[in-house]
C-alpha cells in the first residue's frame, strides 16, 4: 500500500465545480461557434500533382496562402515527390476554377511545373454522411462503455465512467471550438482514442476500489475510495506522462498533416487523467455506491458459517 494520502475525494466539490464551468464554456462555445468543420466533413476540392523532385511543402502553403487558400491542406501522397492538395469549397466558385486557379500558382513559383495525376471533387453529402457516421461511432462507444462498466462492476460505476468519458469528449471539442481549430477524420479518430484511455485509467481505479471494498468492510465508502486512487495514482501519472511525450514528439515533428490529432490527444490525455481521478469515482460516490454493492454473497453452509 502507498503511503500517500492526498484527499482527492475529501476535494471532489472543487473539482466537480472546475470540470462544469469548463463544460460550460465548451458548450456554449460549441452551440455559438460551432466547430471548424475540415474538407472531410464540408467537401470541397482533392488535387494530386507530381514532381520530379522531392516537393517543397512549405513553399507550396505560402503560394496557397498568397492567393486565399491559407486554409488549405498540403501534404505528400505516397513518396515525397507527390503531392496532395485539399481545398475546402468557395461560394460562387466551381471546382475547375479553384483547381486551374492553384495549379497557375504553385507552376508560377516553381522552376519545374507540376503534373496533375487527378483532381476530384467532394460533395457536401459526403461530409455530412461522415459527420452522421462521427456522430454514431461516439454514441454506440458510449453505449458500450455503460453496458461494459455495469457488468464488469457496478452501474453505479458505469454512470460515472460514461459521466467521466462524457466529460473528456466535450471539454476536447471545446478547446478546438474556442481556438477554432480545424476538426477532421483524424481529430474525430483522436476522440474515439480517448474515449479508449479514459475508460482505461477509470478502470484501473475501479478496479481498486472493488478489491479495497471487500477487503476493508469497516471502512467508510469515501476513505475507500481516496485510498484506491492514491494507490492507482503513481500508475496513472507514469502512463499519463510517457503518452505525452510521445505526443508531444507528433506535435512537434509530426508534421502538419497530425497536427491537430496530436493536440486532440495532448488535451485529451490531462483531462483524461484528471476525469479518472476527480471525476469518475466521486459521481460513483454520490449515486451512493458502497461496499454492500460489490460484496461477494456468502453461501449457507460455508467454512465461515462453520467456523465456532
Amino acid at each position: 500500500m502507498s503511503s500517500r494520502n492526498i484527499n482527492f475525494i475529501g476535494n471532489r466539490k472543487i473539482a466537480l465545480i472546475f470540470s462544469g464551468l469548463l463544460m460550460i464554456i465548451a458548450i456554449i462555445s460549441l452551440a455559438t461557434r460551432g466547430l471548424q468543420m475540415g474538407i472531410d466533413f464540408t467537401g470541397g476540392t482533392l488535387i494530386e500533382v507530381g514532381y520530379q523532385k522531392s516537393a517543397d511543402l512549405t513553399a507550396l502553403r505560402k503560394t496557397l496562402d498568397e492567393i486565399g487558400f491559407g486554409d488549405a491542406t498540403v501534404q505528400n501522397f505516397g513518396t515525397a515527390k507527390d503531392v496532395l492538395i485539399r481545398l475546402k469549397p468557395r461560394e460562387g466558385v466551381s471546382g475547375n476554377d479553384i483547381s486551374a486557379k492553384v495549379l497557375e500558382a504553385i507552376n508560377k513559383t516553381t522552376t519545374e511545373p507540376a503534373s496533375v495525376r487527378r483532381v476530384e471533387f467532394v460533395g457536401p453529402q459526403v461530409g455530412d454522411d461522415l459527420a452522421e457516421d462521427g456522430f454514431l461511432a461516439l454514441l454506440y462507444s458510449t453505449i458500450g462503455i455503460l453496458i461494459y462498466v455495469a457488468w464488469r462492476f457496478e452501474w453505479k460505476f458505469s454512470v460515472g465512467a460514461v459521466i467521466a468519458t462524457f466529460h473528456d469528449v466535450i471539454v476536447t471539442l471545446g478547446v478546438f471550438s474556442v481556438f477554432g481549430l480545424e476538426f477532421d477524420l483524424t481529430v474525430l479518430a483522436a476522440i474515439l482514442a480517448l474515449i479508449g484511455y479514459s475508460l482505461n485509467d477509470t478502470i484501473v481505479v475501479y478496479d481498486r476500489i472493488r478489491e479495497n471494498f471487500r477487503d476493508m468492510r469497516n471502512t467508510s465508502t469515501e476513505d475507500i475510495m481516496n485510498l484506491s486512487v492514491n494507490v492507482t495514482l503513481s500508475r496513472t501519472i507514469m502512463t499519463s506522462f510517457t503518452v505525452f511525450l510521445v505526443l508531444l514528439s507528433l506535435f512537434f515533428l509530426g508534421g502538419e498533416v497530425i497536427h491537430n490529432f496530436s493536440i486532440a490527444l495532448l488535451f485529451g490525455v490531462v483531462f483524461g487523467t484528471y476525469s479518472s481521478i476527480f471525476i469518475a469515482s466521486p459521481m460513483a460516490l454520490i449515486f451512493g455506491i458502497s461496499p454492500e454493492d460489490l460484496m461477494i454473497p456468502i453461501k449457507e453452509g460455508s467454512d465461515l458459517d462453520q467456523m465456532p
